[in-house]
């Protein structure tokens, strides 16, 4: 999906839509991630759960792994939406597995925008807001 620009509430109503196909057996929890890519491009992802647990899948690395696998590599913003059933609740923070995946593909994370909430209750954080001090690719060369 490609536009020239995307709201705050437009890419939340987007996160929102990808929860429909959560797959979310055991806890219940629906979330749905829409990424937006530098050129204008957004990914949707939702969590996919596992009876074993740890190979379960966050939203977020969902739509991230969606994107670097079409080529894409370079974000500006992400909304999370999350919820059990049928409606969104409350703000859903990407976890730490998945700030530093994010953190990979934004080189600067101080203008990474992580928008949560609802939409008409948004909230917006950077990257470096929720991970401080972060360890990325330049910290390798």
């Amino acid at each position: 999906m490609k536009k020239a620009v995307y709201s705050d509430r437009e890419l939340m109503e987007l996160a929102i839509e990808a929860r429909k196909y959560a797959y979310a057996p055991y806890s219940g929890e629906l979330v749905g991630a829409a990424l937006l890519s530098e050129d204008g491009e957004v990914f949707k992802g939702c969590n996919i759960e596992n009876a074993a647990y740890s190979p379960s899948n966050c939203a977020e690395r969902t739509a991230v792994f969606k994107a670097v696998s079409s080529g894409v590599r370079s974000f500006s913003a992400i909304a999370v939406a999350g919820g059990r059933g049928g409606s969104v609740s409350g703000m859903y923070p990407p976890c730490g597995v998945c700030r530093q995946v994010l953190r990979e593909f934004c080189p600067d994370p101080s203008k990474f925008r992580i928008i949560l909430g609802k939409p008409d209750d948004l909230r917006i954080f950077t990257l470096e807001e929720l991970l401080p001090e972060s360890f990325g690719p330049e910290n390798l060369e």
